[in-house]
C-alpha cells in the first residue's frame, strides 16, 4: 500500500534524469511555465521530447504552487488576445473584473461591500508600497472614496 503521493523527489535523481534540467534555456522554460504557458508549446519550441517532459519537472521545482499564485499571468494572456478571437463583450469585462482582485502577489481580494485597508495595501505592487512610504502617493487604482474617508479617520470603509 502506497501511503503518499507527495512523496518529496530526490532532487540530484531528478537533476540526472530530467530534460528541463538539462536545458539551456531553462530559466525561460520555467518562466515561461509561471507564466502560464502551456506545456505542450513549451515542448515544441524548446525541443523537449514531450509536454509530459514538463510536468516532472515543474512539480520537482515546485513550479506549480508559483503558477497558481500567477493567475493575473492568465487573465492578462486571455486579455491581451481579445484582438485575436471571437470574444463577447460580457468576457472581456469578466476578465478584466476578475484583474481587478487579484492582488499583485496572486491573492483573490473581493471586497463585497466594504472594502478594508489592509485589503488595498495588499495589492499595491512592492514599487507601488515603495512610493507610497517615501512621497504618501497611492496608485490610481486606490478608490478615492476609501481616500477620503478611511485614511483620515473618518466614515466606514464601505
Amino acid at each position: 500500500m502506497r501511503l503518499s503521493r507527495t512523496k518529496p523527489v530526490s532532487q540530484a535523481r531528478h537533476r540526472r534524469t530530467c530534460g528541463v534540467c538539462a536545458h539551456a534555456q531553462r530559466p525561460e522554460i520555467e518562466a515561461e511555465f509561471v507564466a502560464w504557458r502551456s506545456p505542450a508549446a513549451l515542448a515544441q519550441q524548446y525541443g523537449l521530447a514531450d509536454r509530459a517532459s514538463v510536468y516532472p519537472h515543474a512539480h520537482a521545482l515546485g513550479l506549480f504552487a508559483k503558477r497558481q499564485q500567477n493567475l493575473r499571468a492568465a487573465l492578462e494572456r486571455i486579455i491581451e488576445r481579445v484582438d485575436e478571437v471571437q470574444v463577447t463583450s460580457g468576457a472581456v469585462v469578466a476578465a478584466v473584473a476578475t484583474l481587478a482582485k487579484i492582488s499583485a502577489n496572486g491573492r483573490w481580494i473581493d471586497p463585497g461591500e466594504s472594502v478594508g485597508l489592509h485589503q488595498l495595501f495588499e495589492r499595491m505592487t512592492h514599487q507601488e508600497l515603495q512610493i507610497y512610504a517615501e512621497t504618501g502617493r497611492l496608485p490610481g487604482w486606490f478608490p478615492a472614496s476609501v481616500t477620503a474617508n478611511a485614511l483620515t479617520g473618518g466614515g466606514n470603509n464601505g
